[in-house]
């Protein structure tokens, strides 16, 4: 965990944020609802990178940041937390280091591990936003079910090759659908055997990872301030080498086995 300096100045921290401070939909009280937030980042790779800078520049209270794996040469090209130096350090540590000295007033929590069972559901549970950068579908499910579990909004991205995806799921909200919806349990478990599904073999160029991780961080900041519209219930699809973006409507599944029994329920102040 990142070591606090003394609290700033409150004038201190009016200019650091004074760029957002200054947008209605955020104003005092967004800015008070970011220092108050907390944020758990699943996966420090190519997606988990760009969202941590800009949620870290944006005064987020604390940033969790999860990953088992470390810095290895070929992630330089992507992700951009990292350096030759960080080479073999845990991926975490060294993101936790670099986040530090751009805005030493959030408190950073690298964990090195790859959460799972009552871990990671303890982890969502003490969340207020969830990230899922991570590359293999059985995390992002087992992420889902933990958020859908807890009443967490979970903020998914993903990019291979040329392509990306993002959405949102929100289970405080009634007609929400959960990533199950979109990818049934029983037929992605069998795309993490595909090498073709994976970058290692695929490849991905970097600053689409960028695109999508930046927007993951708006949603969150979006999400715990509560400017704009809910995000949820839409699937945005990118196209990096034509520049095309649709957005498909993402209906909730009245079957899917991992929210079918979820009532929902409208969002509360304390929620963030």
């Amino acid at each position: 965990m990142a070591e606090h300096e003394p609290t700033p100045a409150r004038d201190d921290l009016l200019a650091r944020y004074s760029r957002q401070i200054l947008l209605p939909q955020i104003d005092l009280a967004g800015q008070e609802a970011l220092a108050g937030a907390r944020v758990l980042l699943v996966g420090m790779g190519g997606l988990g990178c760009p969202a941590a800078l800009y949620l870290c520049a944006a005064g987020v209270g604390e940033l969790v940041l999860v990953d088992d794996d470390t810095v290895d040469l070929t992630n330089l090209q992507r992700q951009v937390l990292y350096g030759e130096a960080d080479l073999g350090l845990p991926k975490v540590r060294a993101a936790a280091a670099r986040l530090a000295a751009l805005n030493p007033h959030v408190r950073l929590t690298p964990r090195v591990e790859r959460l799972q069972g009552e871990r990671l559901q303890a982890a969502v549970s003490a969340a207020t936003v969830v990230l899922d950068g991570s590359d293999n579908f059985a995390t992002r499910q087992a992420v889902n079910r933990a958020c859908v579990a807890a009443g967490r909004p979970l903020v998914s991205g993903a990019a291979i090759r040329f392509e990306a995806q993002f959405a949102v799921f929100d289970p405080r909200l009634p007609d929400s659908p959960c990533y199950a919806c979109l990818y049934p349990e029983h037929a992605s478990e069998a795309k993490d055997e595909l090498p073709a599904e994976r970058c290692t073999a695929a490849g991905v160029i970097g600053p689409l990872v960028g695109v999508m991780g930046s927007l993951q961080a708006l949603a969150a900041i979006r999400l715990i301030t509560g400017a704009g519209d809910s995000p949820a219930g839409s699937l945005w699809l990118f196209d990096a080498l034509r520049l095309d973006w649709q957005r498909l409507a993402l209906p909730r599944d009245p079957d899917c086995p991992v929210c079918a029994g979820r009532a929902g329920a409208q969002v509360s102040e304390s929620d963030g």
